[in-house]
């Protein structure tokens, strides 16, 4: 089954993804702003007319920021799970909220169906109320969402090792951040477990769980005081040339950019 992704933006000034089949289409977070979101949805020819759902991954603002308008304007069902919608009541920098009869509840590790996608939430963690990845299957496609990871878990290993498609967070670089301008208490919050993936990290949970099907890997969420996009890059490619795998080679590697899109990408 053909399947298409394309990348609104991926980073803390937003982050929003489009995947669809030839029939449907699911929105991943909404951290864009209204205007943007109808301004590239109308410019890369998506069509807002296959969306079945918005799936949420956790409640913070460049992930929410239009989900409660594009719900409304859209009469969208919102997919989170119920702490993380709790979350999204609560945050003052998402103005608009979702109508409660588009509010769907999802559970950790129970797959459910939209249209074409079968959808299994796992739990992630991050400083957020509650955050998750999600995994979605179509056809022989199995495509997995992983942002804002605070440490390379059992769940992330697990969910490498069954993608085909894979975004993947790759924040920050080590280095830059530990001689970076950062207070003490933002670089703890960012390497305490429940806050971002390193460039390292993301690459050597990446090498060691990696499989002859995995066939695309997207850097997502790169931090913009304390990454760059070649850097990450750089750095992941290195990791698993140690480990025998060269990207290019045994499976395409790509770099979400923060501000502006990334792709269209398709796949048959």
């Amino acid at each position: 089954m053909p399947l298409t992704f394309f990348s609104l933006g991926s980073g803390s000034c937003g982050n929003c993804y489009y995947i669809s089949t030839e029939s449907d289409a699911i929105i991943i977070d909404c951290g864009v702003g209204i205007r943007r979101f109808k301004k590239l949805i109308s410019e890369y020819g998506l069509k807002m007319s296959k969306v079945r759902a918005v799936l949420v991954t956790h409640d913070h603002a460049d992930h929410i920021k239009a989900a409660g308008k594009i719900s409304k304007e859209y009469n969208l069902p919102v997919y989170a799970t119920y702490l993380v919608h709790e979350g999204m009541d609560r945050n003052w920098q998402s103005s608009v909220k979702i109508p409660r009869e588009n509010r769907h509840n999802v559970e950790p590790d129970e797959p459910f169906q939209i249209g074409d996608f079968r959808i299994t939430a796992f739990l992630l963690p991050h400083d957020a109320t509650e955050n998750v990845g999600y995994h979605l299957e179509v056809g022989e496609h199995r495509f997995t969402v992983m942002t804002d990871v605070g440490d390379a878990t059992e769940k992330v290993k697990h969910y490498i090792a069954q993608s085909t498609h894979l975004i993947l967070e790759a924040n920050y670089d080590e280095e830059m951040l530990q001689h970076g301008r950062y207070p003490e208490i933002l670089k703890e919050r960012i390497t305490c477990g429940h806050g971002h993936l390193s460039n390292k990290k993301a690459a050597h949970a990446l090498a060691e769980n990696f499989h002859p099907d995995l066939k695309q890997v997207w850097l997502c969420h790169l931090s913009e005081e304390n990454n760059h996009p070649e850097l990450a890059r750089k750095t992941v490619e290195t990791i698993l040339r140690s480990y025998g795998i060269v990207a290019g080679v045994d499976f395409s590697l790509e770099v979400l950019r923060r501000k502006i899109p990334t792709g269209p990408f398709f796949f048959k």
